[in-house]
Parts: C-alpha cells; sequence; structure tokens
C-alpha cells in the first residue's frame, strides 16, 4: 500500500489554515481525520492486486539492433474496476540507454471481469537471453488518495541473436560462386575439382582439357568442364578465450568473428559444403554438428546468441584435439582467433602441425583500425611516439602471419568491417583452386 502524491498534497494545504488560525492537535485531528477516513474508504475501493492474472506473448526472439514486442494480459476477476500504474521490468540492456522509464511504464483500467492488453516493446542493445523480471502494479482507488501495490513473477525470455550485418555481402559472394560452379560462361578447371560435362571443344580451350575417348566416339573434339568439389566439410572454430574479449570500437572481437562465421557459413551452405561450428577456451562452449544447408544458419545463428568471451588463456592443445574430433576426416578448419605474437608463438604454433598434416587450415584474425591510424598519425611529439609503437606492432602481426604461413595455413588479416568478405573471398579462392 501507498498514498499518492495528492493525498500528501491535501493533506499540507489543510495543515496551512490550521497553523494559521488554529496551531493545536484539535485542529489538526480536524483536518487529517476526514482525510484518513477518505484514504481508507479509497483503499477499500481499489482493485486487489494479488487476484490479477497476469500472462504474456508476444517475440521470443530478435536480432541484436531490432526491436521486439512483448504482449502482457493484465485479466481483472474482481469486482471492482482496476486503475493501475504497471511497471514491466527487464535488465537494463534491453533498452537503449535513457529510454528504459517510458518503455517499460504504462497506465490501464481494466473494467470488472474483464482483460487488456499492454506492449513492451524491447530494443536490447546485448546478444544473449533477456529474461523478464518482476511486474509491479500500483492499483489506485477512485479518489486517487490512496493504492494498493504487489507484484507478480511473469517469466518470459528474448533471445538476442548477433545482427550478421555481412548479410549485405552475401549477394556478390554468391554471384562469384556461381562463376565457380559452372553456372555462368566462366568453367575452372584444375586439380582437385569434379568432373561437370562435355562440351564442344572452342578455339582457345585448354588442349590438356580434351576428352580422346568422347573425341574418338563423336565427329567433334569433346572438352570436359570441371566443377568446384562439393560436400567438403568445413570446421569453424572460435576462440573465445581472453583476446576475443579485446574491443575493437564498440563491440568485443569476437563479435566481428561471429559476423565472419556467419557469412562463411552462409555461402558454404549454399555451395553444398557441410558446416559445424565449435567455440572454444579451455572447454568447448558451443558446438553444432550435422546439420541440413537450410538447418545450418539458424543453428548458428542460434548457438553464437549466449556466447561470450572468457577472461581465460586459451588452451591451444585442447582447441586442436577438440578440433580433430569434431573433423575426423580432411576439412577446411577455420580458426577465428587473435594474431597476437604471444599467444600464437607459445600456444599456437607448437601444436600446429597436427592440424595441417590433416586439413587445409584458415586462419582469421581482427585487425584493429585504430592501430593503423595511429601509425599514420604525425606532428607533436605524442603522436610520434604513437605512431612508432603502431608500427611495431603491425610488424610484429606480419612477422606472426608469416611464420604461419610458413606451416602451410592461409592467413585473413582485417578490420571488422572487412574480416567478413575477406574470409568469404579466401574461402572462394581456395575452393578455385581445388584445395578443399
Amino acid at each position: 500500500m501507498a498514498f499518492t502524491g495528492r493525498a500528501a498534497l491535501l493533506a499540507a494545504l489543510g495543515s496551512v489554515p490550521v497553523g494559521i488560525w488554529d496551531p493545536s492537535w484539535t485542529g489538526i485531528l480536524a483536518v487529517n481525520a476526514p482525510l484518513a477516513v477518505a484514504c481508507a474508504c479509497d483503499f477499500a475501493l481499489a482493485a486487489p492486486v494479488r487476484s490479477l492474472g497476469l500472462t504474456r506473448s508476444g517475440d521470443t526472439s530478435t536480432r541484436l539492433g531490432d526491436t521486439a514486442d512483448v504482449t502482457l494480459t493484465v485479466a481483472n476477476p474482481s469486482r471492482r474496476r482496476l486503475r493501475a500504474q504497471l511497471r514491466d521490468a527487464w535488465p537494463p540492456s534491453s533498452w537503449r540507454p535513457g529510454t528504459e522509464t517510458a518503455a517499460s511504464r504504462h497506465r490501464l483500467t481494466v473494467p470488472p471481469g474483464e482483460r487488456r492488453r499492454l506492449t513492451t516493446r524491447l530494443w536490447p542493445t546485448r546478444r544473449g537471453d533477456h529474461r523478464s523480471a518482476r511486474v509491479t502494479i500500483r492499483s489506485y482507488g477512485p479518489l486517487g488518495l490512496f493504492a494498493r501495490q504487489g507484484s507478480h513473477l511473469v517469466p518470459w525470455t528474448v533471445r538476442v541473436l548477433p545482427p550478421f550485418t555481412s548479410r549485405k555481402h552475401l549477394p556478390s559472394k554468391l554471384s562469384r560462386l556461381r562463376e565457380l560452379d559452372g553456372r555462368t560462361s566462366v568453367l575452372t578447371r584444375g586439380e582437385g575439382t569434379e568432373f561437370d560435362s562435355l562440351r564442344e571443344y572452342v578455339p582457345g580451350d585448354d588442349t590438356r582439357s580434351i576428352d580422346w575417348r568422347a573425341t574418338a566416339r563423336n565427329s567433334t573434339v569433346a572438352v570436359r568442364t570441371w566443377r568446384p568439389e562439393r560436400d567438403r566439410h568445413i570446421l569453424l572454430v572460435l576462440d573465445t578465450g581472453r583476446t576475443s574479449a579485446g574491443r575493437v570500437g564498440d563491440a568485443p572481437r569476437l563479435d566481428a568473428s561471429m559476423d565472419a562465421a556467419l557469412l562463411l557459413a552462409a555461402l558454404a551452405s549454399r555451395a553444398g559444403d557441410r558446416v559445424d561450428l565449435l567455440a572454444y577456451d579451455r572447454r568447448v562452449r558451443a558446438l553444432v554438428q550435422g546439420r541440413t544447408a537450410n538447418d545450418v544458419l539458424p543453428s548458428l545463428v542460434n548457438a553464437l546468441a549466449t556466447l561470450e568471451p572468457e577472461l581465460l588463456e586459451t588452451d591451444a592443445r585442447g582447441l586442436t584435439a577438440a578440433a580433430l574430433r569434431s573433423a575426423p576426416r580432411r576439412s577446411l578448419v577455420v580458426l577465428l582467433t587473435s594474431l597476437d605474437t604471444a599467444p600464437v608463438e607459445e600456444g599456437l604454433l607448437p601444436v600446429l602441425s597436427r592440424l595441417t598434416r590433416r586439413h587445409t587450415v584458415v586462419l582469421a584474425s581482427v585487425a584493429d583500425p585504430l592501430v593503423a591510424r595511429m601509425a599514420e598519425a604525425r606532428g607533436d611529439a605524442d603522436a610520434l611516439y604513437e605512431a612508432a609503437a603502431a608500427a611495431q606492432a603491425q610488424e610484429e602481426r606480419r612477422r606472426t602471419a608469416d611464420q604461419l604461413r610458413r606451416h602451410g595455413v592461409t592467413v585473413v588479416d582485417a578490420t571488422p568491417d572487412e574480416l567478413a568478405p575477406a574470409l568469404a573471398d579466401a574461402y572462394l579462392e581456395l575452393k578455385a583452386a581445388g584445395r578443399l
């Protein structure tokens, strides 16, 4: 129960004449006694809060940056009209800063035996599961002097999925894939590709593609056309250790790695390849295996939604063992991890040969664009020191990348906006070369 501002105002206004003309207990009692009786009547006429029936419906998932509407149905089974103020509480990250108060508070009136629906619009600012907190209702009497107050637990969960901002690059990558696949006039030939069909020889064709047996059976010279291999296995390995928690711009490195993984998964599934996901630091954080082409992207998005960086040093030996278990046959293993010198030289390089002996390995890393801007800065002494430090950091990354390339690893080092398309291009180049 709670007094309202109206009751306090009436008590204050009634105390003014008492203080002027009759400052005594009798005068105070003469003013406040009727007010107390009115508050008691108002409390008795207010609809009870505990007996209200509350249910939820609406969106259960949304992408980061989009909105989600959750509907709360309030049923009034009592014989009194419900005049209420309602607060639908959610975690602070469920709204943009400064909008929580307006979005979570509602006024409603529910006649006896009826129900009303309220819609709370969420605008999440973080990935993951957002669970509703208590619904607090303050029920007022007809005079607005006194209110009943109570809370209800009405559970509901909205899963906020990764935004997948790199999907804008998917049409252009699919167009290049169709060219590689022989669906346009561009046909690929070379070792490691699959035979597609025979066609008539055209001047300028590679004579090594002539099929002499087919030519002997026909009156024209026949050449073989090839298409990139299909049904290959791709394992996406996300490093969720401490290096993935470093922020580049407004988001951690892990988010940029997720975006690149989603674009590659969408492209590879359209190419007829099988895509699995492994997220690891010192134990398996997420594992997606055996999904069909239609199910792989929703499964990956759902698995990545709740994934967060762990402030632990990644166990490179354990990561390698988990990757080998997940990919027992020859596969394309894409490591989305850091290019920092210490983690690579002390953790990854000693065990990298176990992966490269059996699999084709691509390492993708998020570069900080601020370092490049610092390296170009000139002016005062501070800027020169920053430029020198940035140039040294860039040189260490290049040296680390060269070490990985000498071990047969394809390295993709790009800024968050460029990492996803660069990784997709690396996949298409491997596919065109028949190296998958």
